[in-house]
């Protein structure tokens, strides 16, 4: 039973079995919303799918025609059964009335054959390769999705355990970053969605694709995705981990400045390093995390003449009254 909800204060005291307790209460909650969060992602585990394969569409010419050339064949198939109907009853008025029913027959058959094809060329999927692997790659996925969504109350019940430690002064800096690191994750998966995915997919299945036969597994597909996704997202909170550092003193705005040189090299071997350590996909990576390190830069520079400021009032205040 949850006997405690509310962050502990700094100057309460619990002994070890209230701090069991605490956790243990912290824990029933995060698995609370963790399960529910992945009850909610494996009903919906088709619509998540599909997000996962839009990229999918942004393939090659050629690697699009390897995967899918027998559905296109069937579309443009389609197409000419309907054009040889279309021709063949405009021809019945011409003819005798014998050779014309005929005929109309014969266009019938050739309209039902079309109607049997599908008219558009289906969105690219994957495959699947044994019998079991529809069902434990849409667990997987909904476990992953399931994550994301209750991460900031997992982000929030960690901080709550945590916070009795800190001093009244240290959770006021911490609090913003409850509400700060999920929106910049989110924002490097939004990114990574919308920009990484697509070009990494087109170059990758495009490259040298006519000497392959290009079959895309979907838990390949879908771990390169959400990876990705989770990479560039934790590498998205670069300006409160930099901050984070300014606050134990460990560096400042003139450091970030002098040394950005080699800053900017360290965010490329970790782009490097990334999932899909292809060209197109390192450079897209790269280029948000250099602007967000510039960000950083003026954040700690900011924030270092703020203390100036606030020394020197203190210091002129203490000299004032002699």
């Amino acid at each position: 039973m949850i006997s405690r909800l509310r962050p502990v204060g700094y100057d309460d005291r619990l002994s070890v079995v209230g701090h069991l307790d605490e956790l243990r209460s912290r824990l029933f909650v995060c698995l609370a919303v963790l399960g529910v969060a992945f009850g909610v992602c494996f009903w919906q585990s088709g619509r998540i799918e599909h997000l996962l394969n839009r990229p999918l569409d942004h393939l090659s010419k050629v690697a699009r025609d390897h995967i899918s050339g027998t559905a296109s064949n069937e579309v443009a198939e389609r197409r000419q059964l309907l054009q040889a109907a279309s021709a063949a009853h405009r021809l019945h008025h011409y003819l005798p009335t014998a050779a014309g029913q005929t005929l109309q027959s014969f266009v019938h058959h050739l309209t039902a054959a079309a109607a049997a094809l599908p008219a558009h060329t289906p969105g690219e999927v994957p495959i699947t390769t044994n019998l079991a692997e529809p069902f434990t790659v849409s667990l997987t996925v909904a476990f992953y999705f399931a994550l994301v969504i209750a991460s900031p109350i997992l982000l929030y019940e960690l901080f709550a355990f945590l916070l009795p430690a800190l001093t009244e002064q240290q959770r006021r800096m911490i609090r913003p970053t409850l509400f700060t690191a999920p929106l910049l994750f989110f924002a490097g998966i939004i990114f990574t969605y919308l920009v990484v995915l697509p070009a990494a997919i087109k170059f990758l299945q495009g490259y040298n694709s006519s000497n392959f036969n290009s079959l895309i597994g979907a838990q390949p597909l879908y771990s390169f995705e959400t990876l990705t996704m989770a990479g560039v997202g934790l590498a998205f909170e670069m300006p409160l981990i930099l901050l984070g550092l300014r606050t134990i003193g460990v560096i400042n705005g003139s450091t970030l400045t002098r040394h950005w040189r080699y800053a900017i090299v360290a965010i490329a071997i970790i782009a490097a390093a990334m999932p899909g350590a292809d060209p197109v996909t390192t450079g897209l990576e790269t280029a948000p995390l250099v602007i967000l390190f510039l960000a950083s830069i003026v954040l700690l520079r900011l924030a270092d003449r703020r203390d100036a400021r606030q020394t020197m009032s203190r210091t002129v205040q203490g000299v004032d009254p002699a």
